[in-house]
């Protein structure tokens, strides 16, 4: 069975407090997640597991996330020497989209035009979740980052299921219509 891992992550700093998007690395994990297809289990790292994170990306036959060549594998660079596009087979689901649909499209969209329901949350909720946990050490925040980041990863599993089981993906195209747009992600 092919071990398909969706993946996200969460970070502890934004772009505006690293001096921005081009220090990724800068903006340090707070919580990664995958879904293992195999193993059928979500695993939630923390920054001191990161070799792990790392480890299961780089085992997959397919990592598959949404913007992750850009934003979720900059930010793990900080953590390994080797480059982690070039060690890992990859669909992004961002990128593969922007370039069928010659735009660029937020998950939010795909999710609640396809599936119907959309994330719980923003990233910089979870930003200010960290910001707490650094000031009271609460874990219950430390949670709250895992639950969004948890739902985030299966809004990614499920928009990528959908457009695997129907050929297409949907969004919203402003004007009021749903466009369909023809995607092929079987491996």
């Amino acid at each position: 069975m092919k071990d398909i891992v969706f993946f996200d992550l969460e970070t502890r700093r934004s772009a505006a407090e690293v001096g921005g998007w081009h220090n990724t690395a800068e903006m340090r994990m707070s919580v990664g997640v995958t879904f293992s297809s195999a193993l059928d289990e979500y695993r939630i790292y923390r920054e001191e597991d990161v070799m792990d994170l790392i480890a299961q990306l780089r085992h997959a036959d397919l990592v598959v996330g949404y913007n992750h060549l850009h934003f979720d594998y900059g930010v793990l660079q900080r953590y390994d020497m080797w480059t982690m596009e070039d060690s890992t087979r990859n669909l992004d689901l961002c990128r593969d989209i922007e370039e069928r649909a010659g735009i660029r499209l937020k998950l939010d969209s795909i999710a609640a035009a396809s599936l119907g329901h959309s994330k719980t949350a923003v990233g910089t909720q979870a930003l200010k979740w960290w910001a707490e946990y650094e000031k009271n050490g609460n874990p219950d925040l430390l949670m709250d980052i895992a639950r969004y980041c948890c739902f985030d990863v299966k809004v990614t599993r499920d928009v990528y299921r959908y457009g695997l089981q129907h050929g297409f993906v949907k969004y919203d195209d402003k004007k009021g219509g749903i466009i369909e747009l023809p995607v092929q992600w079987d491996l």
